[in-house]
């Protein structure tokens, strides 16, 4: 396959996955009282509004080039003034959570489109196959990987939400540095020939895939 399909095939899944994961957090964050993304401009379907390109662009191809066996990518982040939404603490989980949750719904989306498949003629249909094979997987990595208890991820903004103060407090006080240890566990590990991340992520990975596939009635 030539390398314009694989760009497309890989690209148009991340673009979708990242752009509606980031546009979720801004309109639950409108919902729960905050509009600083909408004032923004950020609670769009436009990619050009989140893409970023180190997140979006060059880190998914760096990943791939290592041959690491997760794929991440991130955009620009949706800002959110959490001390503005009505009950800040409770809807603060609901606003990190809906990024990993859109991620959830495309990729059941996805795996339902596979249904489609049998109307569209065989080159096609093996193209479109391939891409929401990709769609299916990289939304239910980004999930996942966002949801690891490390701020700033969601998870780890979730985690802060939920856990009482005594171990909260702690946990927020590292997002500034989360970033880094987020790296570090991407890019370094399977420069050694191993990754750390592995076996944290990739059995949920194809647990969620597996149900979505059953779900949607493909197994």
């Amino acid at each position: 396959m030539d390398i314009l399909a694989r760009i497309l095939i890989f690209g148009i899944p991340i673009i979708l996955a990242i752009t509606l994961h980031e546009a979720a957090h801004g309109f639950v964050a409108l919902r729960y009282g905050d509009d600083t993304a909408k004032r923004l401009g950020r609670v769009s379907l436009n990619p050009l509004r989140h893409v970023d390109p180190i997140g979006t662009i060059l880190l998914p191809g760096l990943l791939l080039l290592i041959g690491s066996p997760v794929l991440f990518g991130y955009a620009k982040p949706v800002p959110v003034n959490f001390n503005r939404l009505h009950h800040p603490r409770r809807d603060s989980v609901y606003v990190a959570g809906a990024g990993p949750a859109m991620n959830i719904l495309l990729a059941f989306i996805s795996a339902l489109f596979f249904h489609l498949l049998i109307f569209f003629p065989p080159g096609a249909s093996d193209f479109l196959q391939e891409m929401l094979t990709v769609s299916l997987f990289i939304n239910v990595t980004l999930a996942v990987f966002n949801m690891l208890p490390i701020p700033p991820l969601d998870g780890g903004r979730v985690a802060v939400g939920l856990l009482p103060n005594t171990l909260a407090i702690p946990l927020a006080r590292i997002e500034p540095y989360g970033i880094l240890i987020i790296f570090g566990l991407l890019l370094i590990p399977p420069l050694l020939g191993f990754n750390v991340l592995s076996w944290l992520i990739l059995h949920p990975i194809h647990a969620i895939i597996d149900l979505i596939s059953l779900l949607a009635g493909l197994s």
